[in-house]
């Protein structure tokens, strides 16, 4: 059944009976479907808009505040660097990683772009916005900006229940740039990208800013406070007092008197001179007081455990003090990056790209990082790895099993895939019919005459 006949089915006996004349073409005009789709009061219940202000995130965090822009962007530097592949599976085990056309939307997919293009546009409104769409327009994609994207569910068995229903599921993605055409796209035409689902949702992502968004908050404040520090004379806030016979008027003038001559990061430092009858009270703590690096670096550090980049990794000050950068630390820091949020990203976005494109069978499109600089190990380590395979190929083939299937095993971890010659240690070679050598001839006789002559 096709998109336009479960929404038929879906509303019908509340409202006009289905047209069967209809067509499916790639991305269908909002307009003809307005009546089942925008014709009941009931689509607040089968709609998951995008629950946070988009444009607020981009403005008032990603592009107002330091930490968050240091983290994203470690987070899109190192997730851009995967390509797309095909991984064969076999038995339910993966196997080796292979390519063909099918893959030329992923790796071009507008003129000018790349993958890493592509993955970085997914990562980035992941992490602003929960939610990542991409689009298929013929051969090429197109990233939907995640605020004008709306998530359509149905339902057969309850449909005034929608999204909350047993048999709910998503049955398009209402597209509606304002003041442009509204589109309703297919689930198979748009790749839906978010890593972290949202628990008061069923298919909508949620951001990892969203549980710190008062972290991001408190940062902004101590990063105005020191701005507020300097413009102010980089001095203690003061409390002046002035005799009782100083008038209205002569206090107006020496505020502005001494604001002019004290005030702002040029007049820092400067000594202050006061008139009689003037006190001044120190009535605020300067920085190293307030403890300023440790309380601001704190904050940046639980920035960098919801994002899931160790503090080391992106250079905030906490992650460079004591033993954070010794070789060790700054290894399991990496691995932790790679292991604990990298890859379940790139798993994540590879399912999410997976309808776009054509998954040979027995296959699945998984992600290839073995060309990202940041996950080799060092070369150590590397050789290490290598010496223990070559250990272990060269002992499965002397026990007799088939050199091909050896190096698939041991390069996909699954020791099923051996299999056995049936010859076992110096019997590798298969016997032959050949005739037997002669034996020598017997040494001669000293005691025959004839052989003395």
């Amino acid at each position: 059944m096709g998109l336009l006949d479960k929404v038929a089915a879906t509303h019908r006996g509340r409202a006009q009976p289905a047209r069967k004349s209809w067509s499916e073409p790639d991305f269908w005009d909002l307009d003809r479907l307005r009546y089942p789709f925008l014709g009941s009061s009931s689509m607040n219940g089968e709609r998951e808009q995008i629950e946070h202000d988009f444009q607020g995130y981009v403005r008032g965090i990603y592009k107002a505040n330091g930490p968050v822009a240091a983290l994203m962007t470690v987070r899109m530097a190192i997730f851009s660097e995967a390509r797309f592949q095909f991984r064969r599976m076999a038995n339910g085990r993966p196997g080796d990683l292979f390519g063909t056309a099918a893959l030329a939307p992923l790796e071009k997919p507008w003129p000018g772009g790349t993958t890493g293009d592509l993955l970085a546009r997914a990562i980035q409104d992941a992490d602003l916005a929960g939610n990542g769409f991409t689009a298929r327009v013929g051969d090429r994609l197109r990233r939907l900006r995640p605020d004008w994207v709306t998530i359509v569910s149905g339902s057969k068995l309850e449909p005034d229940l929608y999204g909350n229903a047993l048999d709910a599921e998503v049955i398009g993605y209402y597209y509606a740039p304002p003041g442009r055409k509204e589109w309703l796209l297919l689930p198979s035409q748009v790749a839906h990208f978010a890593p972290i689902p949202d628990p008061e949702a069923n298919w909508r992502g949620m951001s990892w800013l969203t549980p710190v968004i008062r972290e991001v908050s408190s940062d902004l404040a101590a990063t105005q406070h020191k701005r507020n520090f300097f413009r102010n004379g980089a001095t203690p806030q003061l409390v002046v007092s002035l005799d009782a016979s100083v008038t209205p008027d002569m206090l107006k003038r020496f505020i502005a008197t001494m604001n002019e001559a004290h005030q702002g990061v040029e007049n820092a430092y400067k000594t202050l001179y006061l008139g009689g009858g003037a006190d001044v009270t120190v009535a605020g703590r300067d920085l190293a007081q307030l403890d300023f690096k440790a309380t601001q670096g704190a904050g940046e550090t639980r920035l960098a455990a919801a994002a899931g980049v160790p503090a080391a990794i992106v250079g905030f000050s906490e992650g460079l003090a004591g033993s954070s950068l010794n070789a060790g630390n700054y290894g399991q820091a990496r691995r932790r990056l790679a292991d604990g949020t990298m890859r379940p990203l790139w798993r994540n976005v590879s399912g999410a790209f997976a309808p776009l494109i054509d998954v040979p069978a027995n296959a699945e499109l998984w992600y290839d990082d073995r060309d990202i600089a940041f996950l080799r190990e060092d070369k150590k380590d590397s050789a290490e790895i290598q010496q223990v395979k070559a250990t272990t190929i060269r002992t499965l083939v002397d026990a007799g099993y088939i050199p091909k299937s050896v190096v698939a095993a041991v390069e996909a971890e699954d020791m099923t895939l051996l299999e056995h010659s049936g010859l076992y240690s110096v019997q590798l070679q298969p016997p032959t019919s050949a005739t037997p050598s002669p034996q020598p001839a017997a040494p001669a006789n000293p005691a025959d005459p004839a052989k003395e002559q």
